[in-house]
């Protein structure tokens, strides 16, 4: 794609939102370039995500809403997946589905309300680990660093296959068979790539452009470096590096980006409201459990990604999740002044409103508000032998007395005469 670089990803809707967010970034790198004379793309990253989830406030306040409202919609929730425990049929599970919607309609929510936030950060996330992955793709400062040394690369006789030997190697990934060094734009994605040993390389085969290739790398050094970590190179690059080098602080910060993540992580679904079974409800919560599985799996799987994401993805994650306790820790304190029945109240009539504009029937509406859950009767349990024998002989002596002309009575007729038959037959 000409005019931007290979590495930008086209796929569509994250497409767009890299492009968006790449915007983004650019303008908070030339503000804080411009203005503070401040050049760092992991201070960039950080104030980046506290104007994100500033914007995403609203879904917060939304997801905490649900969770709370969550606790008091479960039981009847329950009852209604007890109640069409045993039936398979595909009209008892439309009945279950449909009982199910009119409860989350009553209590004005949505069965997806608690994962809105989810489902809107994941593209936000693909997102910005396309930016991440390629600043010089869209952040117009870091790509004017870079042009000095490309313009040397390709001008210079030699510079070209220079660049498209350390391509080939396992760090840069850039096989000359698939992408054109002959472009300005590929020679910055793989630049963009460089680690220690990658600008060594380079130096001793272009001795003639060392000058240059030093002051590039020195200019990169305060734009990549956030505490003493290269955000553009992945954390198990950086570990094994630093282990073969014996730099065992670079180590240790290494390492401490996937823990910090995970605990991070770990603590803010910590503060997220949930809903716990009670003693006398059924002990297989699909919600409570699925709830208590991503509680466990999401650190865990932030820790594995972060060793092989670029480290700034890491320290996206590890400021998402600081933004987002202090976020629920505020949502919950105002939550906390608001009484569960007046959130009601308020949530049935915004749902109210919104089913007027699709202008849904109201005798329908009607009959969804008049649902309640915890009226549905629990299957009774099967009656013993001697109970059976009982309600055998009142409905016997019940349909001794039946009515002349009654069912019971011609019943009766039909059973005597079957009796006097069988006589007849034994004589």
């Amino acid at each position: 794609m000409e005019g931007l670089l290979l590495t930008q990803s086209s796929a569509p809707i994250v497409g767009q939102i890299s492009w968006l967010l790449g915007h983004l970034m650019n303008g908070i790198f030339s503000v804080l370039s411009n203005v503070f004379h401040i050049e760092n793309i992991g201070i960039c990253i950080i104030i980046f995500t506290v104007i994100i989830y500033t914007l995403l406030l609203p879904l917060t306040y939304k997801q905490q809403k649900a969770s709370r409202l969550t606790v008091v919609m479960n039981p009847e929730l329950r009852r209604i997946q007890n109640k069409y425990k045993n039936k398979k049929d595909q009209a008892s599970m439309m009945k279950m589905q449909e009982e199910t919607k009119m409860v989350y309609e009553k209590y004005g929510t949505s069965m997806m309300g608690g994962c809105s936030m989810l489902l809107i950060q994941l593209p936000i996330l693909w997102g910005l680990f396309y930016v991440i992955r390629s600043i010089p793709a869209y952040v117009q400062g870091i790509k004017d660093v870079y042009m000095p040394l490309v313009e040397q690369l390709l001008s210079t006789d030699g510079g070209q296959k220079a660049m498209e030997a350390i391509g080939k190697t396992s760090a840069i990934a850039m096989d000359p068979s698939r992408y054109d060094f002959s472009k300005a734009n590929t020679m910055v994605d793989a630049l963009y790539k460089f680690q220690e040993s990658s600008w060594n390389t380079l130096a001793d085969k272009l001795p003639d452009l060392e000058s240059v290739i030093r002051s590039t790398q020195e200019s990169l050094v305060h734009l990549n470096s956030f505490l003493g970590i290269n955000i553009a190179e992945t954390p198990m690059n950086l570990l094994m590096n630093s282990l073969k080098t014996g730099a065992i602080v670079t180590a240790i910060l290494a390492l401490s980006i996937p823990v910090i993540s995970g605990l991070t992580q770990y603590i803010s679904m910590k503060f997220m409201p949930t809903a716990t079974p009670t003693d006398n409800e059924s002990s297989d919560n699909t919600m409570a459990n699925s709830m208590n599985a991503t509680m466990k799996i999401m650190p865990l799987f932030s820790v594995v990604m972060c060793f092989t994401f670029p480290s700034g993805i890491g320290l996206y994650w590890i400021a998402s999740a600081v933004v987002r306790m202090i976020q629920q820790l505020a949502v919950n304190k105002y939550l906390s002044k608001i009484s569960l029945e007046e959130l009601i109240e308020k949530n049935q009539k915004k749902a109210a409103k919104k089913r007027e504009k699709k202008g849904t029937n109201a005798k329908k509406l009607s009959e969804m508000a008049q649902v309640n859950a915890r009226r549905i009767e629990e299957p009774k349990p099967k009656m013993t032998e001697e109970e059976r024998e009982k309600a055998l002989e009142r409905a016997a002596e019940k349909s001794k007395n039946a009515k002349s002309g009654s069912l019971a009575a011609k019943a009766n007729l039909v059973k005597q005469y079957n009796e006097n038959n069988h006589k007849d037959s034994q004589k």
